[in-house]
């Protein structure tokens, strides 16, 4: 299995320099994973997509004026996957992380993909039952209908978590382990690219320091914004910290979706 790894859409929120949350240029990524497997190309999360960047007003006035996207066309996973030498049917499969705007933007920009994910997080993405959901769920993101692969959040014990091991198409190397708090379907995704396993942890966590085994430590800023996003912040803190005990204990190598120095570590600017 090759992997890359690419930035998705670039945020600059607002305040951040103010707080001094990042080093200059004070931003954030959405950090994607393009796999070459045998069953086509993956996708691991999709961050913004072509018609966001076309009509911005897509992803809601609240997110343009607080996140205060680049909206750069070459940023797209489409974008990527074509500068690979692919093309837009080469992408078999979509496991994103959950349904947020700034994580399932781009699934429109691959129709014939079939998107796996919790059952959970596909139910309320599809009730957007509180004003919270309202606001990070866009129902055009799957207004063409994807190819929804569903699976519920017990399955078989990895490392200490449930996860789901076979999923439907794609190959054994790529699970989904529940881990659940952001949203009620959120998941991290882990790869076994044949050096290790790999884990995306989406939005389990924000900040690389959160992941310090000794001083878990986050800027301020990002902390409240995890507590005010979470559906439940509980159950948000207990992943969060079994995954930091996963890293630790396993010398796993770990990514969350938006930290920049992370995703600098990867090749991703």
């Amino acid at each position: 299995m090759r992997v890359h790894h690419v930035n998705c859409g670039t945020m600059c929120p607002l305040g951040f320099a103010f707080m001094k949350v990042e080093p200059a240029p004070h931003k954030l990524v959405c950090h994607v994973l393009i796999l070459e497997t045998e069953a086509g190309l993956v996708l691991v999360d999709t961050g913004v997509g072509t018609a966001d960047i076309a009509r911005p007003e897509r992803l809601g006035g609240g997110f343009n004026a607080v996140a205060r996207p680049a909206l750069d066309a070459n940023e797209t996973a489409l974008a990527h996957v074509e500068r690979l030498g692919f093309k837009v049917d080469d992408v078999r499969h979509i496991v994103p992380t959950h349904l947020d705007l700034d994580h399932a933007g781009g699934l429109a920009d691959f129709p014939k993909a079939k998107v796996h994910l919790f059952a959970r997080e596909h139910e309320a993405a599809m009730a957007r039952a509180t004003l919270l959901e309202k606001h990070r769920y866009m129902p055009h993101h799957w207004a063409h209908s994807p190819d929804w692969a569903l699976y519920e959040t017990g399955g078989e014990r990895w490392f200490g978590f449930d996860c789901v091991r076979q999923l439907e198409g794609l190959p054994p190397e790529i699970l989904i382990v529940p881990t659940v708090g952001h949203t009620r379907g959120h998941s991290a995704i882990a790869v076994d690219d044949g050096s290790g396993f790999l884990v995306h942890a989406g939005d389990a966590y924000f900040h690389r320091n959160e992941m310090d085994p000794e001083r878990p430590r986050c800027p301020a800023a990002l902390s409240w914004f995890q507590r005010t996003a979470a559906v439940d912040n509980t159950a948000r803190v207990r992943n969060q910290e079994r995954l930091r005990l996963l890293k630790r204990d396993q010398k796993i190598r770990m990514f969350s979706a938006h930290d920049p120095v992370e995703a600098a570590g990867y090749g991703v600017s």
